[in-house]
C-alpha cells in the first residue's frame, strides 16, 4: 500500500529523532526536532520539555498523534522497521504491541498474521517476509528459531502488564516451555525475576534461580514496545513493570495524547482531507424529537444515494448508522428497528443491528454491490474491525454529550470511500442528524466529539457546517457574513427539478409539499456555469422565471459577496522550464527526470572525519561526522549468536546487507549501480583505511546510517545542479504560462481553518472577509502576529483589488520550485491594473535563511514580463514597513 505524504512525513519525523537519539540521547533529540519552526508549528501547544518514563532517560519514549482515520496501525506496522534501522540495530527485533482491549488484540493479531493485509504486507516487505505474530496468550510457542531469523511480534494489552503481583499471572509465570530460550543465560542472572521458595518447590529448582516467564524473555531481549490508543496507560505503568518487561523504546500512536507522552510528530485533519482519507466537512442538522432526526437521515441517505448512481466508476451504496439508546431507554435498537420498517416502511432485509446480542453484520460484505443494507443500528461502538467506509450518515437518537461511544461511531461515517474523493461535492462531505432543542447546542456537542477523535477545537470548529445554511452570529458567535437566499416558486416536474438540484447541489434545495407549487431555494451566489444548467434543466418558461428571480437576487446582494462568490476567477502563472526542446513544469523533480546521473560519478571514500571506529576492550567507539557515539559488546551479543556465523561474514555478504539498509523505496538509483558503489566503499573501507570487516559487520546499521545521509547528500547536489542549469544558467530560458496556471476560485480553501479574530475586518479578501486562512504565529503577549499585520497592511493597499491569503502545501495553492522542494509565498493578490502580485512576508529572525526563496520570486517576476510582481517584504526594511515596500515594488 502506497503511503500518503502525511504518513511518510511522520515516519521520516520519528526516524530521524531515533537516529539523533543515538548520537545524543532521547531528550537532545526530542528537544532539538520539536524546537524547529516547522515542527513547532505543526505542535503547536503539544511540543514541550521532553519527560522520560519513570526516570528513564536513555529509553526512548515518544507518541505520534494522528486524528482518527489516519492510518495508525499501518504506521504502527512500518516504525517497526524504522526502529530497527535507527534505534535498534538488530536484524530481527522483538516487538510487544499493545492495544486497549482484548477485541482489538484480537483482530490486531488477525491483521499482522494475514499476508494479503496491508498491516502484513509492509512488515514482510521491511524484514523479506521473515515476521511471526503470536497473540499474547500463545507465547509459550515461541521458540529460539524464530528469534533467530524472524521478528517477532507479540500482540496483548497493557491491562496483561500492569499486575502488581506475578502470582497466577501468565505472562509472569514460570513456563518449562520458555527453557529453551534462556539455555544461553546463567541461572542467576542479575534483572531477572527468579522462581522464589514457592514456585521452586513446584519445579524443582531453586528459589534464587530465574523463571523462565515470558516477563523474563522481554527483560532480556529488550523489545520494542509499539502502544495504540493507549496513552493513559502507558504514563500510568508502574517502574516494577518497566523494570519486567525492560523494553528498548516506546512510540505511541493515538488521536488524543497526553502531554505527558512526548508528543513528536501531529497531523492535521486537514491533512487527512487533503489526502484524500476522510469526508469534511461534517454537515449537521439538528431536530427536536428522535423521530426528527431518523427522518432527516433517512431523507438525506436517499439524496446520497441518488448522487452515487451517477459516480458509475465507483461503486457506492451510503449507509446510515444510528446509535440507539440502552435498553433501560426509550428509543432502544428494537424500538428504532421497527420506527424505521413500520413508519418509513424500509425493507427488514435493508437493516442490520451490531451490538452485542445481535450480530447481523458478522460474514457481511457490505461493499458488494449485491448487500441489501443500508441502515446499521447499535448502542456502543462497533468493533474495531467493522470499518466500512460507505457509512455516510450518522444519527443518535441518543444523547452523544454523554456518550462515550459517539467518537467511534461518528469515526466510521468520516471515512473515504476507497480513500478517494468523488466527483459530487456532497459524496466528500459527512452528515449527522442529532436531537438537540437548538444548533448552537448540537454543534458544540459535535465539535466537543470531533476534539476527542483528535481535532483540534479550531478544525472541529471549521468543520461543521449546518445542513440548511449559515447563520448570522456563526456556530460559535463569531461573526459571520448570512449567506443570501432567494425562494422561486416554479412549476416543474420532478424530473426538472432533480436536475436542478443536481446542478448545484450545496447552494440549491428543492422543497415540495402537497397542492402546492414547487419552491427552489438559491443560498449564495451561482457560478455562471451552474446558472446555465439550471435554466437548461427547466421549461422555458420556469426557466425564465428562475432566470428574472437570480437576477434581482445577485442586483440586491452583490455589494455583499465577495469577488470569490461573483464568480471573479483568476490565473497566477505557473513558471516554467525549457529542457531539451520541451517546455515542462519548473519543478526540481520533473526536471531531474531530464538527466541521467549515477553513483559512480561519486566518490565512495568515508574519511576518518566522517566514519571511524575504534575497536576497545568493552566498546566500538564510532566518530560520525564530529559526533561521538559507543556500542557495547554487550549489546551485540545476542545479535551475534542469532545472526550471521562470524565464519560466514564476508565482504559480499555486507555489501548486500548494506543495500538492504541503504536502498530507499522512491530511489531512482538502479540495484546494480548501488552495489557496485557500496562495494566500493567497503573496499576503501577494509582496504586504505584498515577496519576489519568483523567490526564494520558488526557496526553495519551506523555504516548504512552514514551511507544514507552522504547518498542523500548527493542527491541533494544533483537536484541543485540541475535546478540551477535549468533556471538560473545563462542559457535557460524559464517562461511562465497562464494555460497551466493556478487557478484560484470560490471554495479553493473549503476547510481550511479560518481567522476567527473579532478585532479587525478584511475589506479586500478575494474569498470574503470570513473566509481568511489561519495566519501563522503569535505576538508574545497572545495577540496576532506578525503575519496578520502584514495582512493588515496588504488590505489597505488603494493598488490592490483583493488578495487571498495563500495557504503553505495545500494542493490548490499557489507555489515556486525551490532544489530541494516548494515555497509558498503568503499573499497572492490582483492590482486594480490587472497586475499580479506575490507577497513573500518573513520575519526578522527567518531573513538570512531566504536567499533561495527570494532568487526563484524575482525570477518569476522577471519571466512574466511585467504582468506580475514579486515582493520578498520583511516586518522592516530601510525605515520601510510592509505597506511600503509592496508600494515601492508596485511603482
Amino acid at each position: 500500500m502506497q503511503l500518503k505524504t502525511y504518513q511518510t512525513d511522520t515516519l521520516a519525523t520519528l526516524r530521524r529523532f531515533f537516529e539523533e537519539a543515538r548520537l545524543r540521547g532521547p531528550k537532545a533529540a526530542y528537544e532539538a526536532i520539536t524546537q524547529e519552526p516547522e515542527q513547532a508549528k505543526r505542535l503547536r501547544s503539544y511540543g514541550g520539555k521532553y519527560e522520560p518514563l519513570l526516570g528513564q532517560e536513555e529509553m526512548p519514549y515518544v507518541c505520534l498523534r494522528l486524528p482518527t482515520g489516519g492510518g495508525k496501525t499501518l504506521l504502527g506496522a512500518h516504525a517497526i522497521g524504522v526502529a530497527k534501522d535507527a534505534w535498534i540495530e538488530k536484524d530481527f527485533p522483538l516487538v510487544l504491541w499493545l492495544v486497549p482491549t482484548n477485541m482489538i488484540r484480537t483482530q490486531t493479531a488477525d491483521a499482522l498474521n494475514n499476508p494479503r493485509h496491508p498491516y502484513r504486507q509492509a512488515l514482510d516487505a521491511q524484514f523479506g517476509g521473515r515476521v511471526r505474530v503470536f497473540d499474547i496468550g500463545d507465547f509459550a510457542r515461541i521458540r529460539p528459531h524464530d528469534l533467530a531469523g524472524n521478528c517477532c511480534i507479540v500482540v496483548g494489552t497493557l491491562q496483561t502488564l500492569r499486575v502488581e503481583s506475578t502470582d497466577g499471572r501468565k505472562v509472569y509465570a514460570h513456563h518449562e516451555e520458555l527453557e529453551p530460550l534462556f539455555s544461553e543465560v546463567p541461572k542467576r542472572a542479575p534483572g531477572l525475576e527468579p522462581l522464589g521458595p514457592e514456585v521452586a518447590a513446584k519445579v524443582g529448582g531453586h528459589p534464587d534461580d530465574i523463571r523462565y516467564s515470558f516477563a523474563n524473555l522481554c527483560h532480556l531481549r529488550q523489545p520494542l514496545m509499539i502502544v495504540d490508543e493507549a496513552h493513559k496507560a502507558v504514563t500510568g505503568l508502574s517502574r516494577t513493570v518497566q523494570e519486567r518487561v525492560n523494553p528498548c523504546a516506546i512510540v505511541e500512536f493515538t488521536a488524543t495524547p497526553h502531554k505527558k507522552s512526548n508528543i513528536l510528530h501531529s497531523v492535521s485533519a486537514l491533512e487527512l482531507k487533503e489526502a484524500e482519507m476522510i469526508k469534511l466537512p461534517v454537515r449537521l442538522e439538528e431536530h427536536e424529537t428522535w423521530e426528527g432526526a431518523v427522518t432527516g437521515a433517512i431523507l438525506k441517505r436517499a439524496e446520497l444515494a441518488d448522487e452515487a448512481v451517477k459516480d458509475r466508476a465507483n461503486y457506492i451504496r451510503p449507509i446510515v448508522l444510528f446509535q440507539a439508546e440502552d435498553k433501560n431507554r426509550e428509543v432502544t435498537v428494537d424500538v428504532l428497528r421497527q420506527h424505521l420498517i413500520d413508519t418509513h416502511h424500509i425493507d427488514p432485509k435493508a437493516i442490520a443491528v451490531a451490538t452485542g446480542d445481535q450480530r447481523d453484520l458478522d460474514g457481511i460484505d457490505l461493499f458488494k454491490p449485491d448487500c441489501p443494507i443500508e441502515y446499521v443500528i447499535t448502542v456502543e461502538a462497533l468493533k474495531e474491525g467493522w470499518d466500512c467506509s460507505f457509512a455516510y450518515v450518522f444519527c443518535s437518537v441518543a444523547n452523544i454529550k454523554s456518550s462515550t461511544d459517539a467518537e467511534q461511531l461518528l469515526g466510521r461515517v468520516l471515512r473515504m470511500p476507497y480513500a478517494k474523493r468523488r466527483k459530487s461535492a456532497v459524496l466528500n462531505k459527512a452528515y449527522a442528524n442529532l436531537v438537540s432543542k437548538s444548533f448552537a447546542e448540537a454543534a458544540n456537542t459535535l465539535r466537543d466529539r470531533l476534539v476527542e477523535m483528535g481535532f483540534e477545537e479550531s478544525e472541529a470548529e471549521a468543520n461543521i457546517e449546518h445542513e440548511q445554511g449559515e447563520l448570522d452570529e456563526g456556530l460559535w458567535g463569531e461573526r459571520r457574513r448570512p449567506k443570501p437566499a432567494a425562494k422561486i416558486t416554479v412549476d416543474a416536474s420532478a424530473e426538472a427539478l432533480a436536475a436542478v438540484k443536481a446542478a448545484a447541489p450545496e447552494k440549491v434545495k428543492i422543497e415540495t409539499a402537497p397542492g402546492v407549487s414547487p419552491v427552489i431555494t438559491v443560498t449564495g451566489f451561482l457560478r455562471q456555469d451552474e446558472k446555465e444548467r439550471i435554466f437548461a434543466a427547466l421549461p422555458e418558461k420556469a426557466a425564465n422565471v428562475v432566470r428574472e428571480a437570480i437576477a434581482s437576487h445577485e442586483k440586491e446582494h452583490a455589494h455583499s459577496a465577495s469577488p470569490a462568490e461573483l464568480g471573479e476567477e483568476f490565473v497566477v502563472p505557473r513558471l516554467m522550464a525549457a529542457v531539451q526542446g520541451e517546455l515542462v513544469f519548473a519543478e526540481t523533480d520533473v526536471l531531474t527526470e531530464y538527466f541521467e546521473w549515477s553513483l559512480a560519478d561519486h566518490s565512495a571514500q568515508l574519511t576518518k572525519a566522517e566514519f571511524d571506529v575504534r575497536d576497545t576492550s568493552e566498546a566500538f567507539e564510532i566518530d560520525l561526522d564530529g559526533d561521538h557515539l559507543l556500542v557495547r559488546h554487550s549489546d551485540q551479543s545476542d545479535q551475534l549468536m542469532l545472526d550471521v556465523p562470524v565464519d560466514g561474514w564476508t565482504v559480499g555478504g555486507l555489501v548486500n546487507l548494506l543495500a538492504k539498509q541503504v536502498r530507499q523505496a522512491d530511489s531512482a538509483i538502479s540495484h546494480g549501480d548501488m552495489i557496485v558503489w557500496l562495494s566500493d566503499v567497503v573496499a576503501f573501507l577494509t582496504g586504505p583505511r584498515a577496519i576489519p570487516l568483523a567490526t564494520l559487520m558488526r557496526c553495519r546499521f551506523i555504516l548504512a546510517r552514514k551511507l544514507r545521509e552522504k547518498i542523500a547528500a548527493i542527491r541533494a547536489e544533483v537536484r541543485k545542479g540541475v535546478y540551477q542549469r535549468c533556471l538560473f544558467a545563462p542559457e535557460a530560458k524559464p517562461e511562465l504560462s497562464f494555460d497551466n496556471g493556478f487557478r484560484f476560485h470560490d471554495g479553493m480553501f473549503a476547510g481550511v481553518p479560518c481567522y476567527r479574530g473579532t478585532k479587525y475586518r478584511f475589506a479586500k479578501h478575494y474569498l470574503g472577509w470570513d473566509r481568511v486562512p489561519r495566519f501563522d504565529g503569535k505576538g508574545d503577549d497572545g495577540a496576532e502576529g506578525d503575519e496578520f499585520k502584514a495582512a493588515q497592511q496588504l488590505d489597505s493597499i488603494g493598488e490592490v483589488e483583493f488578495w487571498v491569503r495563500n495557504v503553505a502545501k495545500h494542493p490548490d495553492a499557489f507555489w515556486l520550485p525551490l532544489a530541494g522542494g516548494r515555497t509558498y509565498p503568503d499573499f497572492v493578490a490582483k492590482l486594480k491594473d490587472g497586475r499580479l502580485l506575490v507577497v513573500e512576508y518573513k520575519g526578522e529572525h527567518l531573513v538570512a535563511d531566504s536567499g533561495e526563496k527570494r532568487a526563484i520570486g524575482e525570477l518569476w517576476q522577471a519571466a512574466s514580463e511585467g504582468k506580475g510582481i514579486y515582493v520578498f517584504a520583511e516586518k522592516e526594511r530601510d525605515g520601510k514597513n510592509v505597506k511600503q515596500q509592496i508600494q515601492a515594488a508596485i511603482g
